[in-house]
This record gives structure tokens, C-alpha cells and sequence, in this order.
């Protein structure tokens, strides 16, 4: 589970980082402001850096790796439990262990809540699992959004976008790159140990 959690937390904050901007992009080339400026700016963020500079997105990191291990193991001390249960039931019907057929009906049985449990637990934590991942993503999106709106206030960008390997974007200009500024300005906001509020 937890081999692949940041890369697809990454691209779940991605994805959505790219759809809030496009709409912020939208409204604001509707506005009549954008719409009389011929020469407009445009910056991206590379999103990598915020994802491994940010202090918010380190933390968080930490945090879900932890509650990810902590769910792995709790799932496969259920499995095994589960596994020697069955490999009993086996021996043991093999061996003509079972002293009355309602004997072997009644472990089967077991052994099937026994599983329902585990599947139940399964679900139960990977829905929790997921639930954390999504508040990630909303708080990340959020202190983005708001460090950006008072960012921008000076520089008068008419957008800003996300850029990362693989995306829309096949050629960006390095003098046009904030990242920098926006990690800085991010991590100098962050208040480690506090969730980030929605602003």
C-alpha cells in the first residue's frame, strides 16, 4: 500500500491543483481586465518541488506512511491468522481430526466470518486511508491557492500553472519558474504540527 501512496497522492493533488487553477483561469480571463491585456504573464509551479520541499507536504507524508504501515501490518496479522486457520481446517479434514461432520461444519463457518472480518477491515481501513489522503489534497489546494492569491497581488500574473513531467506543458521557459519563490513563501506560512486551516 504504502509503495506507491505518495506518487499517487502526488497525482491525485495534481490532478485537482489543475482543475482549480483552470477555473480560476477561466474567471479571470472572463474578467474585463484580462480580456484588455494583450500582453499577459504567465508563471508555473513545478509541482515535484512543492511536493518535496514543502514542509506541509513533508509532514503529511510522514504522516500517511506511518497510518499506511500501521494498516499493513494490522491487515497481515489478520491474514495470517486467517491462513493458519484454514491450513488447520485442512489438516485437520485430511486427517479425519473432526470428531462429527457438525464439528467440520461449525470451523468452516468460523473460517468464513473469520474472512468476512478481514474483508470488512480491509474496507473499512483502506476508506479511512483514502479519507486522510483526500484532507491532504483539500488542505494542500487550499493554502496553494491562498499563498498564490496574495502572491500574485504584485506580480500580476494572469496565470499560473502546474508543471510536472508527462503533463500539457512540453517546453517552459526557466525564467517564468516560481517554484522557488512559492516553496519559500509556503514553507515561511506553514506552522509545522497545526493542519492547515481552509482559508
Amino acid at each position: 500500500m504504502k509503495k506507491n501512496l505518495f506518487k499517487v497522492m502526488a497525482m491525485a493533488a495534481v490532478a485537482a491543483l489543475t482543475f482549480s487553477c483552470s477555473d480560476n483561469a477561466k474567471s479571470d480571463a472572463k474578467s474585463p481586465a484580462a480580456a484588455g491585456n494583450s500582453s499577459q504573464l504567465i508563471a508555473f509551479v513545478e509541482v515535484d518541488s512543492i511536493m518535496s520541499q514543502y514542509d506541509f507536504c513533508k509532514e503529511m507524508k510522514a504522516q500517511l506512511e506511518s497510518k499506511g504501515q500501521n494498516i499493513d501490518n494490522a491487515l497481515k496479522g489478520q491474514e495470517q491468522n486467517l491462513q493458519a486457520a484454514v491450513q488447520n481446517f485442512q489438516s485437520k479434514l485430511q486427517n479425519n481430526g473432526f470428531s462429527s461432520r457438525q464439528e467440520a461444519e461449525n470451523q468452516q463457518a468460523a473460517i468464513e466470518r473469520q474472512q468476512q472480518q478481514y474483508v470488512a477491515a480491509q474496507q473499512r481501513l483502506s476508506a479511512e486511508f483514502q479519507n486522510e489522503t483526500a484532507k491532504f489534497q483539500q488542505a494542500l489546494i487550499d493554502s496553494l491557492q491562498h499563498f498564490l492569491a496574495d502572491y500574485n497581488k504584485d506580480k500580476k500574473y494572469a496565470f499560473i500553472l502546474t508543471k510536472q513531467l508527462g503533463d500539457n506543458i512540453l517546453y517552459a521557459d526557466n525564467a517564468y519558474d516560481i517554484t522557488e519563490d512559492v516553496v519559500a513563501g509556503l514553507n515561511k506560512a506553514y506552522k509545522p504540527g497545526k493542519k492547515e486551516e481552509k482559508k
